[in-house]
């Protein structure tokens, strides 16, 4: 570095001359190789990564493999992939050859089979039909799995869930507004409300992000709103999120009947942290619901909050019980798939960015406390505590095992 007499302002003093600014460069950075198999799950239509975000990683020097029409049912096509950037394989077992595979839908048995030593998944659980041989399976394979739901971000939220949580409240009212009228032999009643006619009225049993989102468009359209749920800081925070004064209670089966006699549209949006959701609205008050009301049980997912509610499909998505309908179609956001699909993709991308960034998904996790709480596999140990106890499967504390390695 040259180094001279530089004169300022009358004085002289010794100095160097000005360089170029070096910006710090991380040297640890890791290139991936990243898998997205299509899903065969039943109703899966979401892919994991859109396009636009394989584009980015690829610019960003990792490898992506797409599995033949993965993203066909988000319309999403081999054509957009490949102009992105993406391999596109027609063997799934091809697919499984890469370090991380990403899915939208949990492992199926034929996928625990095509899993190699090492790998990572990242993929939501679905509770309900989880096995304790699938995590065995994982165990020996000593696979690193990371879930959808329980994968934090910086602000201690969990942005997946929150994505499509948010999608199905605001979808919740469109399917209802669509079975109540003529065109699929409803009553033939506006969701909402015109001059001179009352406005319609819905119930909605529980006050998190579904609930939150059900009310918003429930009243855009005109509705009138009630609110139920035993939790009253969640009903508060209701209030305040949606900035208007909406009929709120506490779950009392006496008030919460009353109100669903008069009931145009009830939504189940009760969640549940572990195991089955609470039924709160029994047969005798669906029979006492007016003929040509629409139930929407999102709840389903996790047993329905309707004692009269039954699993629905997309191609057969309604059943009449007493004379109300009820739509109790699993996975919601899966119905609009292109949504949720850029939704999850907004997570992933970046995630797998860090994970790169900080020289490797071992590293991350070591960096990253919201990441560490999606994992429930690390390295073949299952590091899930509800996990452990429901299927009587060892426990390892993550914690322990990073201060190990560290």
């Amino acid at each position: 570095m040259e180094s001279r007499t530089v004169a300022h302002g009358g004085h002289v003093f010794p100095g160097i001359t000005p360089q170029e600014e070096i910006l710090a460069v991380k040297y640890n950075t890791a290139q991936l190789h990243i898998g997205i198999p299509r899903e065969d799950a039943f109703h899966e239509n979401r892919i994991s990564l859109v396009p636009d975000a394989v584009a980015v990683l690829v610019n960003n020097g990792h490898r992506v493999v797409v599995e033949h029409a993965a993203g066909e049912r988000s319309h999403f096509y081999d054509t957009d992939y490949a102009e992105a950037g993406a391999e596109i394989l027609y063997n799934k077992k091809d697919v499984y050859q890469a370090g991380i595979i990403v899915k939208s839908a949990p492992l199926s048995e034929e996928e625990l089979e095509l899993l190699h030593p090492g790998q990572i998944v990242i993929s939501p659980i679905h509770l309900p039909m989880l096995k304790a041989e699938h995590l065995q399976k994982m165990m020996q394979k000593r696979i690193t799995a990371l879930s959808f739901e329980n994968l934090k971000d910086d602000a201690g939220t969990f942005p997946i869930v929150r994505s499509m949580s948010e999608i199905a409240g605001s979808a919740v009212m469109l399917i209802a507004a669509h079975y109540l009228g003529n065109t699929e032999k409803g009553k033939g009643v506006l969701l909402g409300g015109i001059s001179g006619v009352p406005s319609t009225e819905v119930v909605i049993i529980g006050a998190g992000v579904v609930a939150e989102y059900a009310a918003r468009t429930a009243l855009a359209l005109g509705a009138s709103v009630k609110v139920f749920d035993n939790n009253i800081y969640k009903l508060k925070r209701l209030q305040t999120n949606i900035g208007v004064r909406v009929y709120t209670s506490v779950i009392e089966p006496k008030t919460l009947s009353e109100q669903l006699k008069t009931a145009d549209v009830a939504v189940g949006a009760l969640s549940s942290q572990s195991g089955r959701t609470p039924i709160v609205v029994t047969e005798e008050m669906v029979k006492n619901m007016k003929a040509g009301s629409v139930i929407v049980d999102v709840s389903i997912d996790r047993g329905g909050c309707f004692e009269t509610s039954e699993v629905t499909s997309l191609e057969n998505p309604v059943f009449k019980k007493y004379d109300v309908i009820h739509y109790c179609v699993p996975n919601i956001p899966s119905a609009f798939s292109r949504t949720a699909s850029q939704a999850i993709s907004n997570v992933i991308m970046p995630l797998l960015l860090s994970a790169a960034d900080e020289g490797g998904f071992d590293n991350l996790v070591w960096i990253k406390r919201g990441v560490r709480n999606g994992i429930y596999v690390y390295k073949g140990a299952l590091t899930n505590f509800h996990l452990s106890e429901r299927f009587k499967l060892k426990y390892t504390d993550l914690e322990l095992l990073l201060a190990v390695k560290g």
